[in-house]
């Protein structure tokens, strides 16, 4: 049971701890429609996710498996040789947007930096599982730098949810109680304060009228 806050019982008191009341039960119905609708939104981006990450996972361990199979028939000097340098160059644009007041990053590969794969090693020293296995990764770059975006958006906006939660059961639970039960106290002793002000006033009228009668 919530308690009641240390204020003195006076008629503006009870009024100012009214008006907090009503914008504290506000405030509790926006950030419950907010938590909602972010709940709703992190919930299309992890689908969203879990489908980017399954696809991924599934192209990135065929040039894995190719990886494996490229090493056990090269030898280690050529595959080190054949993965010095990139085969392809991309640039990426980082940007900022807003979910329902989270920060999230978007991030934009620029097609017109979009290479084609270079393989800068020479074909007769290294086997065709290496080359599609580096194919492979570059074309998969792309939806990898999609993922990293997905996934940190997933992050933010499951941090902000926890916030929102845990300030909806503050104002829930501790606030909205405790003025709730601050304005009852101060309506009992306002009431007890009256109760005590028309006793006193009922008896000093009848010691007048006693006197009068004397």
């Amino acid at each position: 049971m919530a308690t009641a806050m240390r204020v003195n019982p006076t008629r503006m008191e009870l009024t100012r701890i009214k008006r907090r009341l009503v914008t504290a039960k506000r405030g509790h119905k926006l950030l419950k429609d907010k938590r909602d609708e972010m709940v709703r939104q992190f919930i299309a981006l992890v689908r969203e996710n879990y489908a980017l990450r399954k696809e991924v996972e599934k192209e990135l361990n065929v040039a894995l498996a190719a990886f494996a199979l490229a090493r056990s028939v090269t030898e280690p000097e050529l595959m080190e040789e054949a993965l010095l340098y990139p085969a392809r160059n991309v640039e990426v644009e980082m940007a900022m947007r807003s979910v329902l007041s989270v920060h999230v990053p978007t991030l934009k590969v620029r097609e017109e930096t979009m290479q084609d794969t270079v393989l800068s090693y020479g074909l007769a020293e290294t086997s065709a599982q290496l080359d599609g296995a580096i194919e492979g990764l570059a074309n998969l770059l792309p939806k990898l730098i999609k993922l990293a975006e997905v996934e940190k958006a997933c992050d933010l906006l499951a941090d902000d949810i926890e916030k929102t939660r845990r300030r909806v059961n503050a104002l829930e639970y501790v606030m909205i109680p405790q003025f709730e039960e601050t304005i009852r106290f101060i309506t009992m002793k306002l009431d007890e304060n009256e109760r005590g002000s028309l006793t006193r006033l009922m008896k000093v009228k009848t010691m007048i009228q006693e006197r009068a009668a004397n």
